[in-house]
């Protein structure tokens, strides 16, 4: 009875192999517990074959037809409990060890697993079971009950995790079916890539074949060999394209751009090795692609992170954007490097086995909580919104902000940098003052910059003794120095007398100079104090002092010469009908406008 189960096993196996030979692309059928077992030698069979063929005349083209084979096993197992970057070496050696346990173990005849019509006997009106174990054992085949592939049956979750395991308990059992290949298990754990001849593996002493926790032992110094020279090969190349400052030139992105390539570039190297050449196995199984698959994850991060940048810094300012529009920009841009970044290193978490979307999925419970949390951030985020939005202030502008807690703590200076969460502000004193947006936002913003023309304005204390008439001349001369100033602006400015001080005749100039530079208004200021003070010299008065004075008969008080020159001259405007009081006509305006020198003559800007 034995010797016809396994002539029939036989049978089944060739006419699979026939077709699989006929129909190479003809997909894996799991339909029923009996189809799987079905694939599953028939793949079985087929790997000996391919194994032999590779073993006889290792290269690249015979490793490349074992692998595919190899690969194709994938479609027998519930992978759903394994992280997706490992799925394909899990699905490797799970093959590996279950193609050695089921050799070992009583098998059933084909036709008494469940088939397609769910009893053995073929009822059209059965339905297969949900779960099919191979009696004496735990090596599972369930039915998928949801996902792209439900309805068809596959080796269970617990059975792919516990493979090895199964393997390494089977190991002193004998084989109970015809082995081309015998102790497969043991070697998968000695298999090589074409690079390194299975004759030298062989030639090995007994210690370096050893196996450790599924690997053997040369394997496991030959993988930490290969990291070693991966790490001190990548750790120069970190270092030099680190070495020079960020300046956001093309010349310095590219530089950037060398260490996460690098570092693609050297894990899939290992991931080459260790994988197709070395195939590490047991514990070491799943280092690679995780490895590989961590790599990709931190360049891609680093590169989506340094392109966003530099395209912010460097495209933005050489395009017709400027200004806020291209700070905004640049934010904008940001935020979307931001984005991608967080997509794709959710991607790789998954890839990783890292249940990422359920923990997306279950933020909703604790949303409440991280907001209240990251209130302050999303608080400094809006303050940047209403920064961009409002645009009291730019980058590059000079401005005045709150009020100062202290006469010797200026509020004032120039916006460096209106980030995410905070301004930056060089002071007057070249320090910098870094405030959150969400507090900067509700300043009161001064933004001096803005300004078309800058005030000038000031009060003159003249004497008590100065006369009326002396006091009028003061003010036509004062109001001609104004008019005829180049970088003066009178309209609305005025030259008044205001009023009669605690020691002094107070006379108020408010006027505009024509400039919105600092230095150049403090140039201007000072000419037009200069020319006021000439004009009130020449007027035979002077600049009250807080001060008592005591009159004595010799004091004669203000100059009688330029007393009498003053109401001479008040005198013969009156004659002439031409007192410049309360104002002065329209023709004398348009002739004195822009008459004076400046810069003054004997300046270094004097043309």
């Amino acid at each position: 009875m034995q010797k016809n189960k396994v002539a029939i096993i036989l049978l089944c196996l060739l006419l699979a192999g026939i077709a699989h030979a006929t129909h190479p692309l003809k997909p894996v059928d799991t339909s029923s517990p009996r189809a799987t077992i079905a694939s599953f030698l028939d793949l079985t069979e087929d790997a000996a074959r391919r194994y032999s063929a590779y073993r006889d005349a290792p290269s690249p083209a015979t490793q490349e037809a074992l692998w595919q084979l190899i690969h194709r096993t994938q479609r027998l197992f519930d992978l759903s409990q394994v992280a997706p970057a490992a799925r394909q070496r899990v699905a490797d050696e799970t093959f590996y060890s279950l193609w050695d346990v089921i050799s070992r173990v009583d098998l059933p005849d084909l036709w008494e697993i469940p088939g397609e019509h769910g009893t053995p006997l073929g009822d059209p009106a059965a339905v297969p079971p949900s779960l099919w174990r191979i009696p004496g054992t735990e090596i599972t085949i369930i039915r998928l009950e949801e996902g792209p592939r439900t309805g068809e049956f596959l080796f269970s979750p617990d059975t792919v995790m516990r493979a090895t395991e199964f393997a390494e308990a089977a190991r002193d059992l004998p084989y109970l079916r015809s082995m081309p290949i015998e102790d497969v298990y043991r070697i998968d754990q000695q298999i090589t890539g074409w690079l390194i001849p299975i004759a030298w593996v062989e030639a090995l002493p007994d210690w370096a074949n050893a196996p450790v926790f599924g690997q053997v032992l040369w394997k496991w110094i030959a993988l930490l060999l290969l990291l070693g020279l991966a790490f001190a090969a990548l750790t120069p190349l970190l270092r030099w394209a680190r070495r020079r400052p960020w300046t956001g030139s093309f010349g310095m992105y590219l530089r950037h751009l060398t260490a996460p390539f690098a570092i693609y570039l050297l894990a899939l190297l290992v991931w080459f090795v260790a994988r197709e050449q070395i195939n590490v196995t047991g514990s070491a199984t799943e280092l690679p692609d995780y490895l590989l698959e961590i790599s990709k994850g931190i360049a891609g991060v680093w590169i989506i992170w340094i392109t966003a940048r530099w395209i912010a810094e460097f495209v933005t300012p050489r395009t017709s954007v400027t200004g806020q529009d291209g700070n905004l920009m640049r934010l904008g841009l940001r935020m979307i490097g931001v984005f991608i970044l967080i997509v794709f290193a959710f991607r790789v978490a998954n890839n990783l086995g890292i249940p990422v979307y359920g923990l997306i999925a279950g933020a909703g419970v604790g949303g409440l909580g991280v907001a209240l949390a990251a209130r302050s951030s999303l608080e400094n985020f809006l303050g940047t919104l209403n920064l961009y939005s409002d645009r009291p202030v730019r980058v590059g502008d000079f401005c005045r902000y709150g009020e100062d807690p202290a006469s010797d703590w200026l509020r004032i200076g120039t916006i460096e940098e209106i980030g995410l969460r905070s301004t930056r502000i060089r002071g007057i004193d070249r320090t910098v003052t870094t405030i959150p947006n969400a507090e900067f936002s509700n300043m009161h913003i001064v933004n001096l910059t803005r300004r078309d023309r800058i005030l000038f304005r000031t009060t003159l204390p003249l004497r008590y003794e100065t006369t009326p008439d002396q006091l009028r001349l003061v003010l036509v001369r004062i109001r001609e120095l104004m008019i005829a100033h180049p970088r003066v602006t009178m309209a609305p400015a005025r030259v008044r007398a205001v009023g009669f001080g605690e020691y002094s005749l107070n006379l108020e100039i408010f006027a505009y100079v024509d400039t919105s530079d600092w230095e150049d208004f403090l140039a201007v200021r000072e000419d037009l104090i200069l020319r006021i003070m000439d004009i009130v010299k020449d007027a035979g008065t002077a600049f009250a002092v807080p001060s008592r004075t005591l009159y004595h008969g010799r004091d004669s008080g203000t100059d009688p010469e330029g007393r009498e020159t003053a109401e001479k001259q008040v005198r013969e405007w009156t004659a002439a009908s031409n007192l410049p009081f309360p104002d002065f006509s329209p023709e004398y305006r348009k002739e004195i406008r822009d008459t004076l020198d400046y810069p003054p003559e004997g300046s270094p800007d004097q043309t």
